[in-house]
């Protein structure tokens, strides 16, 4: 028994160290039950196992310490082996084999490695703190991830990009919004990751990787405020301070299971924050609480200019809901019902030309802002990204115009048609989707929905929910513009509501 078992086991160190996908499928036993864990999380199921394989693009290179062999019966034994990755430290491999009509597979298996000091897909610099407060106030011992396109004095804005980065001088000065943050009493923990020049919504950045999505494992994370959004998720941070343009902050939110807030258009200070399309950027925050996210509006919000009712009028509409996936659309859909949310008497508008012109003139703008820098530095530039710059750049300035007149008339409409009621809407249309995955239909999906907020400049708060399949996926509350502190306060309550049962 012990020869062959370990005949298997050798078998598949050398296939995990050529990344011979194929052997590391056939030694991994089929079907639902099987298990593989490790630091980021469980997959179950011989299927997933096989597709995580299939985008990892290898193991890190170890050799194995010693092996401690755990016999339980004739067919089933546990492996333990202790290994040394190249890199230094030690970690663990734990395997439960049985043997069948095939040999002896893979049942279940636990991975561990050394812990990093600093995982770079998430934070590009941190510190114990990296700012600490410059007062006492009612964010005290709170920590802050700031986005890497927000100025923190003495420190460079490095865009997701490490050709950015080296062009790059220290900020003389702190951004308004962190400087508000510190003087409330929270510390700034560090600068985390960002999609290349925020021009994404994956958190899929060729450079530095894809930041860990603890609530969905390997998962993308969402982006571009991924770095901001993982670093709350996985307890690193209290508060995300990010940006969204086209949904930078709602995605990430719905994908990893946190609250997060995108304010009325200009209604919070981007000073100091690298733009995109000034038109349709917004500075914001992540949480994993929806108390905390009004918190925190209390400290970088001005006071309302619009009012909203106590108890205001939810509506959705069916369209909007239709674009997101059945189990996304059935989470949405239910907590609605359970809030007495109403259906529109009729389609908000055509959404698609709104889409269509959302993306021509934030590409417009993408390219006033940085497309001389973008043509100079193609080669330094993630496929995705350099492709949206090289479209961008082929629009016309009538193109351009007749998509501001579109966006122009489309924030007209929408914010008469919802007056001072609440339109409640997918977050996302889809779950995250797996590493690997193709995201083009993904993203235009994701920009109907999120284009309705960005096109009227309206506020909108991401509640976490939960879909059927069991992975995290959001609701958007927006609201009429500068209702902002009491649009948080009515997410609070309603999120309230779903914790009580009431």
């Amino acid at each position: 028994m012990t020869t062959a078992l370990m005949e298997a086991f050798w078998a598949y160190e050398r296939a995990l160290m050529t990344d011979d996908v194929a052997e590391l499928d056939r030694l991994f036993a089929p079907g639902p039950a099987t298990l593989r864990g490790d630091a980021e999380g469980l997959l179950v199921g011989h299927d997933a196992i096989a597709a995580f394989r299939a985008v990892r693009g290898g193991a890190p290179a170890r050799r194995i310490v010693a092996t401690h062999v755990r016999t339980i019966d004739d067919d089933h034994a546990l492996v333990v082996a202790v290994t040394e990755p190249e890199r230094g430290g030690r970690g663990q491999q734990t395997q439960l084999w049985v043997r069948g009509a095939a040999g002896w597979q893979v049942v279940a298996a636990h991975v561990s490695g050394p812990t990093p000091a600093l995982d770079r897909r998430v934070w590009r610099v941190v510190g114990d703190p990296l700012v600490p407060a410059t007062a006492s106030g009612p964010l005290d011992g709170l920590r802050v991830a700031v986005k890497d396109l927000v100025a923190v004095a003495g420190h460079r804005i490095g865009a997701g990009n490490p050709a950015w980065l080296a062009g790059a001088g220290p900020e003389a000065a702190h951004a308004p919004v962190v400087a508000a943050l510190l003087a409330a009493g929270a510390d700034v923990a560090g600068i985390a990751r960002t999609d290349e020049l925020a021009w994404s919504l994956a958190g899929t950045n060729v450079h530095t990787g894809t930041p860990p999505n603890p609530r969905a494992p390997h998962r993308i994370s969402g982006g571009s405020s991924s770095g901001p959004a993982s670093a709350v998720s996985l307890g690193h941070a209290d508060i995300g301070l990010a940006t969204d343009t086209g949904g930078s902050i709602r995605v990430p939110a719905a994908y990893q299971g946190l609250a997060g807030h995108r304010p009325t258009h200009g209604a919070v200070s981007a000073q100091g924050v690298l733009p995109l399309a000034p038109s349709f950027d917004t500075v914001g925050w992540l949480t994993r609480d929806p108390g905390l996210l009004a918190a925190v509006g209390d400290v970088l919000l001005p006071a309302d200019t619009a009012d909203l009712a106590p108890e205001p009028d939810l509506v959705h509409d069916a369209g909007l809901t239709a674009l997101a996936a059945p189990e996304v659309a059935q989470a949405v859909g239910s907590w609605a019902a359970a809030r007495g949310v109403r259906r529109l008497d009729g389609p908000l508008g055509p959404v698609e030309e709104w889409r269509a012109a959302f993306s021509t003139l934030q590409g417009w703008e993408a390219v006033r802002e940085h497309g001389e820098w973008a043509a100079a530095h193609a080669a330094d530039l993630g496929p995705d990204v350099r492709a949206r710059f090289e479209r961008a750049a082929r629009t016309t300035s009538a193109e351009a115009d007749r998509a501001r007149a579109v966006v122009a008339s489309a924030r007209a409409l929408l914010r008469e048609v919802l007056g001072d009621r609440v339109l409640v809407l997918p977050a996302a249309p889809t779950t995250a989707p797996r590493l690997g995955a193709d995201l083009a239909p993904v993203r235009e999906a994701t920009l109907a929905l999120t284009c309705v907020a960005g096109v009227a400049g309206l506020p909108a708060v991401t509640l976490p929910l939960t879909a059927a399949d069991g992975l995290p996926c959001g609701v958007s509350l927006v609201g009429p513009a500068g209702s902002d502190r009491a649009l948080l306060a009515l997410a609070t309550r309603l999120a309230a509501t779903a914790r009580t049962g009431t």
